[in-house]
């Protein structure tokens, strides 16, 4: 089996807040005395503040305060004690008063985090279904991880994507009592919403499913009593939905408050959900504050607050829709999303904006896809009409210039987002004025000398490797083999290379990276829908190809010129195939390229490590031995080369039709049982298409008999080698019959076997691919650690790959 290095979604998200930190855009500091809600001081600057979640400003009313001071000195900082036991004086009247709101008996919880961690794991049991909107919080999704180690099944769809949810639904349906699917009301970065009536009507079509909305973005700006967006779309809440509101953000205080109808099912959470028996109660401040708050919701109050801040939230918008700006989801939430599609406009916008006195919040991986990085603008009651009006004013003005600073453009943005653009908008790309590109569809039209020169030194990829993969890749009855190519090659005025590398776009499996667990769920639905979860990738190089797939003459001095260009020429191709996913693979990690990639809207991930044998220049197998570590050195003279004499080994160009069937059972066999990079199952025409060409080879292993009677040698072993025409041999594709793996090393004989036959055609370079990185080091390999940079139109399938999609963790 591979071991496979999966991608660590800790260490990928640090890179990126690091890097924003870096740009001064985050993790800052208020310098204020005293707050106000209007304004923040960052670093000396005064600054109107427009990245508030208390939409309503209660977290300043003196009512709220004054409760908080008044408990503090009547009950103390805190009550240590779980609500289990006792509950602090003041959470009758809390409990009362949200009753009172609803018209439901609540339970209080510390905040939502911990909300979803306790009620989650008790609501949902062994025998239901979960089902995620992708964009669902952070706080949902980490719940629902304590689900799939009781085997629940844990299921995801695009964001309000309902085809996707049907189809999840009636896969879920006879396998599970109840399927829940749990989103948010109002999602905290783009301010849209869950599409509440179309989830209802499924409702009635499926009496399985359950809805769980997290709606602490909905609370108190909307709804009779302020009791959120889902309740007044819904009215009242029907006894298959739980909701969630929330008593911080725009209630004013702290803590978070779950509602349901069935009072069983409440009092089971609340004798055993998780922290709720465990952890620490709501403090007396706060549960003082959200009784002040509480009063407010209840009188007549609200309505005002309410109208307010949606006076402010038309203005807004009003003053928007008069912009070419790229507002995304521009409805009547006070929660406004700027598309700038790269990480650095963002950047350079936020910091512009700063400068203007104007804080605002900078929308980043993983709150957002990464190519839908923007800004985050949240309204409040606490802003007045002229800053808000001051602020639409610098947004236009300085929205083109980070746009020009970054290298980006509106059309960029508009085509990251979706937007519909008009003849305005559109432009076109500036030319390079220093480079010259050439762009071709087939490597037969690249010079075949220039080429090789270039990228011709590396796995089956120089010009006649590509002449053999467009051959064998065109397979219009395979559309999970049928790739298109593409290539481009990039040179100075005076003809010299500056970058060369190639593309091609096709079916890739959404899990290719993801822990084998998973890839071995999803091949079991595979097996009625053989394309099921896979995504169209234009991605560098191919499935086929593993190595550098892209020169750059780093010394050149239009090297960084040279490469915004190639993504420029990339991202429109990827928009025209309307590509789900944009790939460039496989690069040795350099600060200078993270940084370049990671400001154009890429993320990286950490891929397969690769094994190459350099300079393979022995002459006896005695000096092959003495390159090896003391520790390789034994195994490879006990373990490897003594089994040598149990096969016959022979080395072929051509294969009759039964030695082909034959391999390539024995290529099914391993193809079948490793997952760790799950690729398709390449058909047979492709190695038909090996067997006539002239650069392929075939190393065939037989075992010697052992038994008289047996006439016939079995065939128990093959590698299928390319033989690259600049020195370097690839064993692409390997063959074995497990009955026989561990007995006689048949691996690792394999592996030799192709070193071996290297060093016969003097090919002093052996590409070994990915996996499997402990034989290949114990026979000689260098192990190479490469990353890939990835821009996607949503998260989805980074989250297969083991990048969980996360939210502002705020609550």
């Amino acid at each position: 089996m591979a071991k496979i290095k999966h991608n660590n979604f800790i260490d990928t998200i640090d890179e990126v807040i690091a890097g924003a930190k870096k740009e001064g855009v985050l993790h800052l500091y208020a310098e204020d005395q005293i707050l106000n809600g209007r304004t923040l001081q960052i670093k000396g600057k005064k600054m109107f503040h427009f990245g508030t979640t208390g939409y309503l400003g209660l977290e300043q009313d003196n009512r709220l305060k004054e409760a908080a001071i008044t408990a503090i000195q009547k009950y103390g900082t805190q009550f240590p004690l779980s609500k289990t036991y006792i509950s602090n004086p003041l959470y009758s009247e809390l409990e009362s008063k949200i009753e009172a709101m609803y018209g439901i008996p609540p339970i209080i919880t510390k905040n939502s985090t911990l909300g979803h961690l306790a009620v989650i794991p008790t609501v949902v049991r062994d025998e239901d279904g979960v089902i995620l909107d992708h964009q669902v919080h952070w706080s949902v999704q980490n719940a629902c991880q304590l689900l799939k180690i009781r085997g629940i099944p844990v299921e995801m769809i695009r964001h309000n994507n309902l085809n996707m949810l049907e189809d999840k639904i009636k896969y879920l349906a006879t396998r599970c009592k109840k399927i829940w699917y749990m989103a948010d009301g109002v999602y905290s970065m783009f301010g849209d919403f869950a599409p509440i009536p179309d989830l209802m009507e499924l409702c009635k079509k499926y009496p399985q499913l359950q809805l769980y909305f997290d709606d602490v973005h909905g609370m108190s700006w909307r709804g009779k009593n302020g009791t959120g967006y889902v309740l007044d779309v819904l009215k009242s809440l029907p006894d298959n939905v739980l909701l969630f509101g929330t008593l911080s953000k725009t209630f004013g205080a702290s803590g978070a408050t779950l509602l349901c109808t069935d009072n069983r099912l409440r009092e089971k959470i609340k004798n055993f959900g998780g922290p709720l028996t465990f952890s620490a109660q709501l403090e007396p401040a706060s549960v003082a504050a959200a009784i002040a708050s509480a009063n407010i919701h209840l009188s007549p109050e609200i309505i005002s607050l309410q109208c307010d801040l949606s006076e402010k939230i038309e203005y807004f918008k009003s003053l928007l829709e008069k912009t070419t700006l790229p507002m995304i989801a521009l409805n009547n939430s006070p929660v406004f999303f700027l598309g700038t599609a790269m990480p650095l406009t963002a950047y350079k916008m936020v910091q512009r904006l700063f400068k203007e006195g104007f804080y605002v919040n900078p929308a980043i991986y993983p709150a957002v896809p990464i190519k839908n990085t923007g800004i985050r603008i949240t309204l409040s009651r606490h802003n007045q009409k002229e800053e808000i009006k001051a602020l639409v004013e610098a947004m236009e003005y300085h929205f083109p210039i980070a746009l020009e600073e970054s290298g980006n453009s509106q059309h960029k943005v508009n085509k990251a987002f979706g937007i519909v653009e008009t003849i305005s908008t559109v432009g076109n790309l500036e030319p390079k004025k220093n480079l010259v590109l050439q762009y071709e569809v087939s490597i037969e039209k690249i010079n075949k000398q220039n080429w090789n020169e270039l990228l011709g030194k590396q796995s089956t990829f120089d010009w006649d490797g590509l002449c053999f993969l467009e051959n064998a890749f065109t397979n219009p009855n395979y559309p999970e083999n049928n790739w298109d190519f593409h290539y481009y090659i990039i040179k100075d005025k005076k003809g010299i290379p500056v970058l060369a590398t190639f593309f091609t776009y096709g079916l890739w499996k959404d899990d290719m990276l993801a822990p084998e667990s998973i890839s071995l769920q999803l091949e079991e639905k595979r097996k009625q829908n053989p394309l099921y979860l896979t995504s169209k990738v234009l991605g560098m190089g191919s499935l086929f190809t593993e190595g550098n797939h892209c020169y750059i003459n780093k010394t050149h001095p239009l090297a960084k010129e040279a490469i915004m260009l190639l993504l420029e020429q990339v991202e429109t191709l990827y928009h025209q195939l309307n590509a789900d996913m944009l790939v460039l693979r496989d690069f040795e990690e350099e600060e200078q390229l993270n940084h370049i990639f990671h400001n154009q809207g890429f993320l990286k991930i950490n891929m397969p490590e690769t094994c190459i044998i350099q300079n393979a220049i022995w002459n006896t197998l005695e000096e092959y031995s003495a390159s090896l570590s003391h520790r390789s050195r034994k195994h490879f003279l006990k373990e490897v080369l003594p089994l040598e004499q149990a096969f016959d080994i022979v080395i072929k160009n051509q294969l009759t039709n039964e030695e082909l069937e034959q391999a390539y059972k024995l290529y099914l066999n391993v193809k079948n049982i490793n997952h760790a990079i799950n690729t398709f199952t390449y058909p047979i025409e492709v190695f038909q298409k090996m067997e006539s060409n002239p650069q392929w080879e075939f190393i065939l292993l037989y075992l010697k008999n052992k038994e008289k009677e047996q006439s016939v040698n079995p065939l128990i072993g093959i590698l299928f080698c390319y033989k690259n025409t600049a020195h370097t041999y690839v064993p692409a594709l390997i063959g074995m019959d497990y009955s026989y793996a561990k007995e006689f090393q048949l691996y690792r004989q394999l592996l030799f076997q192709g070193i071996k036959r290297a060093r016969e055609l003097n090919l002093n370079k052996i590409d070994f691919g990915v996996s499997a990185t402990f034989e290949k080091r114990k026979l000689g390999a260098t192990i190479i650690p490469k990353v890939a940079y990835i821009q996607a139109r949503d998260n989805f399938s980074m989250e297969l790959m083991g990048t969980l999609q996360n939210e502002d963790k705020t609550r």
